[in-house]
């Protein structure tokens, strides 16, 4: 396996975010539609997957089961070349302090990204909640399957943050998620066979997700899932889900998360990944070029 040294794969980044930023916007919005269905269907088999484990063998290996499998979806982003929003939040910013965009370049990518990780998340989201999330009568009643209950439940704790503290703790959650996101994006860079890159990035996205970290476009699957499917419980599976349900909402969605754990996932791909590895390597790169 190749190993690119650390400051060849900074300045891969910022070569690499220039390329971005040059992208059509419909190109921007086709490649996001692609990376939110990608992250969408890691969560997906992430849900499934992760189902009844926790009662059976603990919380944590709960956990572990998730964060596992949940790394499908940037695997098959890097290697496909689909956008996401929160590998942006780095590529982007990384091109401007080498001088080779505009800030306002970098505005406009995530713009389109961030619309089309949205498209695509929810699309993928439909999809689960009408397949495997609900189970059909032949008469065209729903009922949510036991995969469609763990959906919902990680929907209505999403939307559980409530206050100033609780908002705070989802904003720190998702500085330290996109902190590992983009350190994965960089370990998938190191090397040049899809070997290396599939495990370089697996690491870090399953620390992530076993931790409890808090990710924008997967939350864009997770909570719209929950929504689409909540009709089909029945009042025992809602009962079981309890008074959570009620802070469920698409107004929630947005209120209490999305938004603050989209400023998150900002300042963990730009600040703590991408400042400080350009203040870091800075001359060296300069060297290099």
């Amino acid at each position: 396996m190749v190993f690119h040294p650390p400051v060849q794969i900074i300045s891969k980044v910022g070569d690499a975010g220039k390329g971005k930023c040059a992208l059509p916007i419909w190109n921007m919005i086709l490649r996001g539609f692609m990376a939110g269905a990608y992250i969408a269907m890691g969560a997906a088999l992430a849900t499934v997957c992760s189902t009844g484990v926790g009662a059976m063998l603990g919380a944590g290996f709960g956990k572990f089961i998730l964060g596992a499998v949940f790394p499908v979806g940037l695997i098959i982003i890097v290697l496909t070349g689909a956008e996401l929003f929160t590998g942006d939040a780095m590529f982007a910013p990384m091109a401007a302090f080498k001088h080779k965009v505009s800030w306002a370049a970098v505005m406009n990518l995530w713009i389109w990204v961030y619309i089309g990780n949205l498209i695509g998340s929810i699309v993928f989201a439909y999809f689960m909640a009408v397949g495997p999330l609900t189970s059909w009568s032949a008469a065209g009643v729903g009922t949510a399957t036991i995969y469609g209950v763990t959906a919902v439940n990680i929907a209505a704790g999403k939307v559980s943050y409530v206050g100033a503290a609780a908002l705070w703790s989802a904003f720190i959650k998702a500085i330290c998620c996109n902190w590992l996101v983009n350190l994965a994006i960089l370990l998938g860079i190191c090397a040049d066979d899809a070997i290396g890159k599939i495990v370089g990035i697996w690491f870090p996205i399953m620390a992530f997700v076993s931790t409890g970290f808090e990710h924008c476009v997967a939350n864009m699957y997770f909570i719209p899932a929950g929504l689409l499917t909540q009709p089909y419980l029945t009042a025992d599976q809602a009962a079981g889900i309890g008074a959570k349900l009620a802070n469920l909402s698409w107004v929630t969605m947005w209120t209490n998360n999305i938004i603050i754990v989209t400023i998150g996932n900002i300042v963990g791909g730009m600040i703590f990944v991408g400042v400080l590895y350009w203040i870091s390597f800075k001359k060296d790169i300069q060297a290099l070029e």
